[in-house]
């Protein structure tokens, strides 16, 4: 039996249970449950196709794919210039503080789990508030230095991203695991397209509009009762 350092890599950084605290955050989710726009299956998997296709997949995903051929060259300036890009489209202070503290987190770990001289400069570029650490970026750095490929690294990513607010709505809402599962089930087209798309982009092509969740997340500091920190 031969293994995939890789595959191993992408598989722990994009697991559900890996520490980065995204459990946390529901990137508006909550706001829109609390409003009773979401509040079966469909309105959640109609919620996921909404981030993935205006945020996650043309920005992150892609940021991801980006980081992955920079850390490929151990390119930390244009690493840099790429995450400071990506905190600029932020502009939602919940959504870019969970940002931050997931990439900040993972990039701790990674750090500690190797000697990987790339890694540890990026994490002092991070110590030094020289770079803010975003999760994508940094999440695209530490599986392209495993030996993962820019369209395994942003299609791994968007199914991270994906499973993190199914298990977000399965807290909010009355759904079983199995409705959990199905939601992630009818993503996978939709990742598959948008990894593809996110592999072939510059830094030049990130964008990012979707001004519904974004006003779904700066009322979600005024809500009365939270469960989520976004």
């Amino acid at each position: 039996m031969t293994g995939d350092p890789a595959l191993l890599t992408l598989l722990q950084f994009a697991d559900g249970l890996f520490p980065a605290g995204g459990f946390a955050h529901s990137f508006g989710l909550e706001t829109y449950v609390q409003d009773g726009r979401v509040r079966d299956r469909q309105g959640l998997e109609a919620f996921i196709a909404a981030h993935l296709e205006g945020s996650a997949g043309p920005a992150d995903a892609a940021a991801a794919a980006i980081a992955v051929r920079l850390s490929a060259r151990a390119d930390i300036e244009d690493w840099i210039a790429l995450d400071a890009r990506l905190d600029a489209m932020k502009s939602i202070p919940e959504f870019r503080t969970a940002s931050r503290q997931m990439g900040r987190q993972s990039l701790r770990i990674a750090v500690g789990l190797g000697d990987d001289v790339f890694l540890a400069r990026l994490a002092r570029a991070v110590d030094d508030e020289r770079s803010s650490g975003h999760h994508a970026t940094v999440f695209g750095a530490i599986v392209g230095r495993g030996g993962a490929g820019p369209e395994p690294a942003a299609a791994a990513y968007l199914y991270a991203t994906a499973a993190l607010l199914v298990g977000a709505g399965l807290r909010l809402i009355a759904l079983g695991q199995l409705d959990g599962q199905r939601v992630l089930a009818a993503m996978r087209a939709r990742i598959e397209r948008l990894a593809a798309a996110a592999a072939r982009a510059t830094a030049d092509d990130l964008w990012s509009f979707n001004p519904a969740l974004e006003l779904a997340g700066i009322r979600h500091a005024t809500l009365d009762m939270r469960l989520f920190r976004s």
